[in-house]
């Protein structure tokens, strides 16, 4: 037993005072004389002798009466342990992502945890909750009991070890509290494991929610297949985490109006494809009808006017192989011999190559660096006898020096697979073992902060980046080098071309890094917006000359398709969807997880908490102990006799 006021307790020092008053027998008695007092002796010993007995009796009541009293005033209790000392914390971590839209005994996941949570917590307990979109710290139930009602599922998915962190950040610096980590989720397979680190002063709970079942049909993606003359092949591909399903219906919008339906029967797997016009914007939305999951049931494209991608080339020797490149399809390609370039057209281009220039002129060396620094990308492809100096002149700028040229064959062997312009599915393995191109001299190079995207056989680089600048060492005509023959000149060129200009995709993801530009010319402090209804978006950009750069990553929000603005002046549209990572209802196994304790039950885990800090206070019956003895100290002086 311990005290919460245990200075109170120097006040049972006040039970000397009864027993003082009893030693010294304060009340006298009188004498009376008698005529014959042999006849009253015996009398008079058995009145004393009650007398005494009841004296004692009342002494001790008194004294149990003050001593209940002082231990009532001085507040005893029990507990399990000595943790009640101890300031608490608790932080919950509440899991509002997609998947926690799985419906569990009663009703989704996400509604009866929030529902469990402010039915367990007390309203003016401090508490910290996080979602993986927001953070409630130091506050109480009742000041954001509408706000959790409210709570709306997120895009942002936290994997466990990211909760973690974010969850131990919300907890104060002071080292002598102690933390309680209740974590709320599905718990999701990511592929990762969870380890909890152990410590005395941090409880972690594990609270696992388990839907009912795990079915669930998603639309995966969307892609076109094919493209010709009049139509567009747009192929949707689903996947099933459950049961085989014969017949289900899919649906194609454009805009708000059904323009073509379908079904499929799909086990595992399954796909379709839906025939569109070609040349025609199509802002389009796919759907499907799935009881389970509900964010995966459609899926968000569209398709704009054909966008094209300016490339000029300044040139030299014969151009031939880089037209058959950058077709009209895809290219605006403009060819100019040096000496009739109009420098008035560089600003409109999105690529120049300048293919076997033996001299850089310094106009063309000015026009060209301030194409670059407007984000426009380059491509230099040396001639056999170049001006050494007007090369340097231009590329020192760029970390790049040539030095001497070398007369010696070397074959191009090394390929940086993880480089942008082939780690997009350029090849579908390493290859090690291929009829490597050769050239018949080339270039050594001095070069700072720059890639090396091929290479020879002795590590040198045949083709190098800087940047939006991309150097190769060696001419390509057909007397020096066979790379023109080879397989890697049209990916190598194309995406070149393509990320000096990326037209946005189909659709883009939501959490990813997307970037995509926008050809337009803005007036100073003009800015492009996304607009969808009545969300109005101002995502990250970057102004050049003749494009915007755009750049998302948890922006925006919500799957739709945007209308980019320049105030009320539409320009184009964009897509984006939910990351489909959450389909797939596969679970941890939280078992082998150490130093945490797991349950399926927020009830039980909120009990747990409050058991272990548990007081029982005592001063009650020290109070009722305390009546009593005056009751039994009154029945005392009113009935012994």
């Amino acid at each position: 037993m311990q005290f919460k006021h245990p200075e109170l307790l120097y006040a049972l020092f006040l039970l000397l005072i009864p027993i003082i008053v009893h030693l010294f027998q304060l009340r006298k008695f009188q004498k009376v004389d008698f005529t014959n007092v042999a006849f009253l002796k015996e009398a008079t010993l058995q009145t004393r002798k009650s007398s005494q007995i009841k004296k004692w009796l009342v002494l001790c009541t008194r004294l149990l009466l003050i001593a209940a009293i002082v231990m009532a005033f001085a507040q005893p209790f029990t507990s399990k342990s000595n943790t009640f000392k101890t300031k608490k914390e608790i932080v919950i971590y509440l899991d509002n992502s997609f998947s926690m839209q799985a419906k569990g005994n009663q009703g989704e996941l996400l509604k009866r945890a929030i529902q469990d949570v402010i039915s367990n917590v007390d309203n003016n307990e401090t508490i910290s909750i996080i979602t993986n979109d927001n953070v409630y710290k130091n506050t109480s139930i009742k000041a954001i009991k509408n706000d959790l009602l409210q709570l709306e599922y997120s895009s942002n998915k936290l994997t466990t070890e990211a909760a973690l962190l974010k969850s131990k950040t919300v907890f104060s610096n002071q080292k002598e509290t102690l933390k309680n980590l209740v974590f709320i989720s599905d718990f999701q397979e990511n592929g990762s494991v969870i380890n909890f680190k152990s410590d005395s002063l941090t409880n972690i709970h594990l609270i696992k929610l388990k839907p009912v079942n795990v079915n669930n049909i998603a639309i995966d993606s969307a892609f076109i297949s094919e493209t010709t003359a009049t139509s567009i092949k747009l192929k949707v591909r689903l996947k099933n985490s459950g049961i085989a399903v014969e017949n289900l219906p899919i649906s194609l919008y454009n805009n708000e109006t059904l323009i073509a339906k379908t079904s499929v029967a799909i086990e595992n797997e399954a796909e379709t494809t839906f025939s569109l016009p070609i040349n025609t914007t199509v802002n389009g939305k796919i759907t499907i009808d799935d009881a389970n999951l509900q964010f995966d049931n459609s899926l968000f494209f569209n398709i704009n006017k054909t966008s094209k991608i300016n490339v000029l080339v300044v040139n030299a020797n014969n151009d031939d192989f880089l037209k058959r490149i950058y077709t009209k399809k895809e290219f605006n390609y403009t060819s100019a011999q040096e000496n009739q370039l109009n420098y008035n057209n560089i600003d409109k281009q999105h690529l120049i190559i300048l293919n076997e220039l033996k001299t850089i002129p310094l106009a063309l060396v000015s026009a060209t660096k301030q194409f670059i620094s407007q984000g426009g990308h380059l491509i230099i492809i040396p001639s056999k006898e170049i001006n050494n100096a007007s090369y340097n002149q231009f590329l020192n700028n760029y970390g790049v020096h040539f030095n001497k040229l070398v007369e010696t064959e070397k074959r191009i062997t090394s390929i940086n697979y993880t480089h942008p312009l082939y780690n997009n599915g350029v090849f579908e393995k390493q290859v090690s073992n291929f009829q490597y191109p050769k050239v018949n001299n080339f270039y050594s190079i001095s070069s700072k902060n720059t890639s090396s995207v091929l290479q020879f056989e002795d590590n040198k680089p045949f083709l190098s980046q800087s940047n939006n600048v991309y150097i190769f060492t060696s001419a390509l005509n057909q007397d020096n080098s066979s790379f023109k023959n080879s397989p890697l000149i049209v990916p190598t060129l194309y995406n070149i071309a393509k990320q000096s200009f990326k037209i946005p995709e189909l659709y883009y993801t939501i959490g990813n890094k997307n970037t995509f530009d926008v050809e337009i010319q803005l007036q100073q402090d003009d800015i492009l917006s996304f607009v969808n209804n009545d969300i109005n978006i101002i995502p990250k950009q970057q102004y050049f000359n003749n494009k915007v750069i755009i750049n998302t990553y948890e922006t925006p929000e919500i799957a739709a398709t945007y209308t980019i603005k320049n105030k009320s002046e539409a320009i184009k549209n964009v897509s984006y969807n939910y990351n489909r990572d959450e389909s797939d209802l596969v679970y941890r196994n939280l078992s082998i997880s150490n130093n945490a304790t797991i349950s399926n039950s927020i009830t039980n885990i909120f009990n747990t908490i409050k058991s272990d800090t548990k007081v029982n206070a005592l001063w009650k019956w020290f109070i009722i102990f305390a009546l009593a003895l005056l009751i039994i100290e009154m029945l005392i002086l009113k009935f012994f006799k």
